[in-house]
C-alpha cells in the first residue's frame, strides 16, 4: 500500500512514520526546503494536554471587542476580505457558550491526552531527543479575578482524570523560583505536573530522519497545487515544483498542510472551517539558569508563554485574524519583550530570533482529524495553537483509521461530521 501525506509539519511527519512502521510505502510532499520550515518551526514548545482549551470560552467575544483597543492585546483582528473569516468569526462566537466550550474542551483534552501517552511510548520506544523536560506547565494569573474563572477549567480537568494544582503566589514561586523577580503582582496560578516541553523543530528533523529509515521518502519543494478525484476517490496530487508539473498517485492521501489545506480541499468541494491564526515568538539564550522557568509559564493576562530549553528561552503568544499575512510586527515583538521582562527580567533580548507563523485552526478548537467522503482522502489539520501537543497522537489515530483499525481514542467530535451531515 502506498500513500502520499501531504505537509511535512510535526503532523505530516508523525503521520508518516506512524504509518512507515505498519509496512505501508509513504510520501510526503513539502513545498519547503526541510521539514518543519513552517508553524512547527518555533512555536512556544509545550505539550500540554491539561491546558487544551478551545480559544471559543465563556465571554470571548466581550473581551475580543475590548482588546481591540488595547496596544499588548492577546487577540486582535482585520477583515482580510474574505466572507470566509466572517463566516468563521461567526462560527467561533456560536461556540463561546458553557456547553459548547465543556464539549470542545473534552474532545481537545482526548486526543492531547492520548498524544501524551503516545510520544510518551515513542520516546521510550526510540530514544528520540528534543530537548524535552517534564516539569508541567504553570498557568499564572495576575488577578484573582482570573484564579475564580479557572474553576470552570478545574471542573473539566477533574472529569477527564487530569492532575493539577490551585496554587497561591507563595506556591507559584515554590513550582518556579525564577518568578520571584517579577514586576507583575501574582495573585495565583494553575499548574499541570503531567504536560511537557521541548523544541519541536528538533523533534520533527529527529523523527523525519528515522522515518526515512523506515523508507519514507521526503519530496521537498513540491508546491501542491490541487488534488485530482474520479467519483469517491482520490486518484492523484497535481504538484509543482522548479517550473514543472506533475502528478503523483497513491492507494490512500493524507491531508496536513496546515492553513495551506482547505484551498487543496476546496477543489475536491471539501470546505473545511481552517482559518490562518498569526502568532509569533522570540528565541534567546538562557542567561541566568536561576532566573529563568523551569519549563513553562503561561501568562493568563497576555496569552503568551515561556518555555524553557536546554540553553534557549521561547516566548510565544498572541493571534492575529487578518488572513494569510506573513509580516514581522514590531508591535508584537514588544509585546512579548515586556511580558518576559516582568516575569524573568534581566535577559538580553537583542540577540533573540523573531518570528511568526500561521496556527491552522477550526472555529470551535478541536482539529479535523479523520475520514472524508472520498475513500482514501484523510484529513489531520486544524489543530491551531496545540499542533506539537496533538502531533503524536493524531498521526497514530490517522493511521489506524487509514489502516482499517479500531482507534484506541473515541471518534466522536474529531473527524468533520460535527460541521456538515454530507462529510463523515
Amino acid at each position: 500500500m502506498q500513500v502520499v501525506v501531504l505537509g511535512g509539519g510535526v503532523i505530516g511527519v508523525c503521520t508518516a512514520y506512524y504509518l512507515a512502521r505498519e509496512g505501508v510505502d509513504v510520501i510526503v510532499l513539502e513545498a519547503g526546503p526541510d521539514v518543519a520550515t513552517g508553524t512547527s518551526y518555533a512555536n512556544a514548545g509545550q505539550i500540554s494536554p491539561g491546558y487544551s482549551t478551545p480559544w471559543a470560552a465563556p465571554g470571548m467575544s466581550l473581551k475580543a471587542l475590548k482588546w481591540m483597543f488595547q496596544k499588548h492585546a492577546p487577540l486582535s483582528a482585520r477583515w482580510d476580505g474574505s466572507l470566509f473569516q466572517l463566516r468563521w468569526m461567526l462560527q467561533w462566537f456560536s461556540n463561546c457558550n458553557e456547553s459548547s466550550y465543556a464539549r470542545n474542551k473534552e474532545r481537545m483534552m482526548r486526543i492531547s491526552e492520548y498524544s501524551r501517552d503516545c510520544l510518551q511510548q515513542l520516546r521510550a520506544e526510540t530514544g528520540i531527543s528534543y530537548e524535552h523536560r517534564c516539569a508541567g506547565t504553570l498557568q499564572l494569573f495576575r488577578e484573582q479575578a482570573q484564579v475564580d474563572a479557572a474553576q470552570k477549567d478545574i471542573r473539566v480537568l477533574h472529569e477527564c482524570g487530569v492532575p493539577f494544582e490551585l496554587l497561591d503566589r507563595d506556591g507559584v514561586i515554590r513550582a518556579e523560583p525564577g518568578l520571584e523577580g517579577a514586576s507583575a503582582l501574582i495573585a495565583g496560578g494553575l499548574r499541570l505536573p503531567k504536560d511537557e516541553t521541548g523544541d519541536c523543530r528538533l523533534f520533527t528533523q529527529e523523527l523525519s530522519r528515522m522515518a526515512r529509515a523506515l523508507g519514507v521518502r521526503f519530496q521537498f519543494g513540491m508546491r501542491v497545487e490541487k488534488l485530482l478525484n474520479v467519483g469517491d476517490k482520490i486518484t492523484g496530487v497535481q504538484y509543482e515544483k522548479g517550473g514543472k508539473r506533475g502528478v503523483l498517485s497513491a492507494d490512500g492521501y493524507v491531508m496536513a498542510m496546515g492553513v495551506d489545506s482547505r484551498q487543496a480541499l476546496l477543489d475536491v468541494g471539501v470546505d473545511v472551517p481552517v482559518y490562518p491564526v498569526k502568532g509569533y515568538s522570540l528565541t534567546m539564550p538562557v542567561f541566568d539558569p536561576s532566573r529563568s522557568p523551569i519549563s513553562t509559564v503561561l501568562d493568563e493576562t497576555y496569552k503568551i508563554a515561556i518555555t524553557r530549553f536546554d540553553r534557549r528561552i521561547r516566548v510565544g503568544g498572541m493571534a492575529e485574524l487578518k488572513g494569510v499575512d506573513r509580516t514581522l510586527l514590531s508591535q508584537r515583538r514588544e509585546t512579548l519583550e515586556m511580558v518576559v521582562k516582568q516575569l524573568f527580567p534581566g535577559g538580553d533580548l537583542s540577540k533573540a530570533e523573531f518570528w511568526t507563523g500561521l496556527r491552522p485552526m477550526t472555529p470551535d478548537g478541536p482539529p479535523i482529524v479523520g475520514e472524508t467522503f472520498f475513500q482514501n482522502l484523510y484529513l489531520n489539520i486544524g489543530h491551531g495553537t496545540l499542533g506539537w501537543t496533538m502531533a503524536c497522537g493524531s498521526g497514530r489515530y490517522v493511521k489506524d483509521l487509514l489502516l482499517g483499525r479500531e482507534t484506541q481514542i473515541r471518534q466522536e467530535g474529531l473527524s468533520m461530521r460535527r460541521y456538515s451531515r454530507n462529510v463523515i
